[in-house]
């Protein structure tokens, strides 16, 4: 059946190869997705964690951590598959660890990368199921944990539809450790037996409340006056922007100190916002060519965010906070971060990828959901204006995080419990 499948990606590879050329997604580190190593690597029996991109290697930061001060000895491996996800990664690695990129699923590519690397477990954020990777580490003993495993609608239903071929790979992970119920429920009808699952909770909300941001530098450094308001839209999709600068529009009309920031979800798309914001009639000011301090006097200014890893701190500098991806149906992003800064956070109907997540804070009235241009524009409008009703949502939300946290030493415990590694 592998060759099959190795034959069949072998297909897909060459056909979308002209496609991620084109977009120029063939990055430097390509050379290590087919499998060449360097020569001097001398690891000693690493733990291996797979993080695809940006959202999954933020999340484990906690879970690195951890691994390191119980097993101390221990060099870690850490991969991703974005370029992006790979720059956020390189601030989990020190000296002695090998940051790479996960190799492409050809069983010849992974027999060799796992014989040189020889990792005693395979640690994978969230729910990456790669046939010859998982069938690999099986054949040579080596242990498959899945943390953080989320099994979203869109997985769920294709999953189900090819059961016959995904149930025989999924019972070679040794165990999932995943978000909710539900998840564990798609699992166990997708035929995983249940002592194999243990539902852990969300690692994402095991985020560092202790970071030290100075919002006060970063609202100078877009030349905010005290009374100027912060619109923060993280995370954006295309077509999502054109209904945020619609709402905007609005705004302007009854909140005249409202400052707009878009910080896209891809950075490289911020040259496509640049020309939307012009041809709204707007100033786009780019935060990496902005001075240290902005000059208060630049109006009808958009900033757009044109770089990775500095969301947070503009967060921080935010008076409400948009969540994007979920005006369009790409699925939400992570609104734990602006959460436990206690801001307002609104989002629209589109979070299925977050679904229990949002359900949460709706429930407890901990943010809110809205639709369209006008819904968003009356909702900021109405955040704004009531300074008390923006205080409780962001009260609201940091008590959530609060109260479930914990998942990161539940997954922890289920590692030291198998007895895979060797402690110090």
């Amino acid at each position: 059946m592998f060759i099959v499948y190795d034959l069949i990606f072998l297909f897909l590879t060459l056909f979308y190869l002209p496609v991620y050329l084109f977009k120029r997604k063939l990055h430097h580190g390509f050379i290590r997705r087919i499998g060449f190593l360097p020569d001097n690597l001398n690891l000693d029996r690493p733990i291996w964690i797979h993080a695809v991109s940006v959202g999954e290697a933020t999340a484990i930061k906690g879970l690195v951590s951890a691994l390191r001060k119980i097993y101390p000895q221990k060099k870690l491996v850490v991969s991703t598959v974005t370029a992006t996800g790979n720059k956020i990664a390189k601030t989990l690695v020190k000296e002695g660890d090998f940051l790479t990129y996960l190799p492409l699923d050809f069983s010849f590519i992974l027999r060799r990368v796992f014989k040189r690397i020889n990792p005693c477990i395979f640690i994978i954020a969230e729910t990456e199921i790669w046939p010859n990777l998982i069938t690999c580490l099986f054949k040579q003993g080596i242990p498959t944990v899945m943390v953080n495993g989320r099994i979203s609608d869109s997985s769920y239903n294709g999953y189900r539809a090819i059961r016959f071929f995904i149930k025989p790979i999924l019972k070679k992970i040794t165990k999932f450790c995943v978000q909710s119920d539900t998840d564990a429920l798609r699992l166990k009808d997708l035929g995983v037996a249940k002592d194999k699952v243990e539902v852990t909770g969300n690692v994402k909300f095991d985020i560092n409340l202790g970071a030290a941001v100075d919002a006060t530098s970063f609202r100078r450094k877009l030349g905010l006056a005290q009374n100027d308001k912060l619109l923060v839209c993280g995370s954006t999709h295309p077509k999502e922007e054109e209904i945020i600068f619609d709402a905007y529009a609005q705004l302007l009309t009854t909140l005249p100190k409202l400052k707009l920031f878009i910080a896209p979800r891809h950075p490289e798309r911020s040259q496509d916002i640049a020309r939307l914001a012009g041809s709204r009639g707007y100033l786009p000011l780019f935060i990496s060519a902005i001075p240290a301090s902005c000059p208060t006097y630049i109006n009808n200014s958009v900033f757009i965010l044109d770089s990775i890893g500095e969301l947070f701190n503009y967060y921080s500098a935010a008076d409400i906070v948009f969540i994007g991806g979920s005006l369009v149906k790409r699925g939400g992003h992570n609104i734990l971060e602006p959460a436990s800064l206690r801001k307002p956070i609104i989002f629209g109907s589109h979070m299925f990828n977050f679904r229990d997540i949002s359900e949460l804070f709706l429930k407890n009235k901990a943010a809110v959901m809205v639709s369209g241009p006008k819904g968003l524009a009356g909702k900021i409008r109405e955040i704004i204006q009531q300074e008390s009703l923006a205080r409780e949502l962001g009260e609201r939300s940091y008590r959530l995080i609060l109260e479930n946290r914990g998942a990161t030493s539940r997954n922890i415990q289920v590692v030291r419990q198998m007895n895979l590694i060797s402690e110090a």
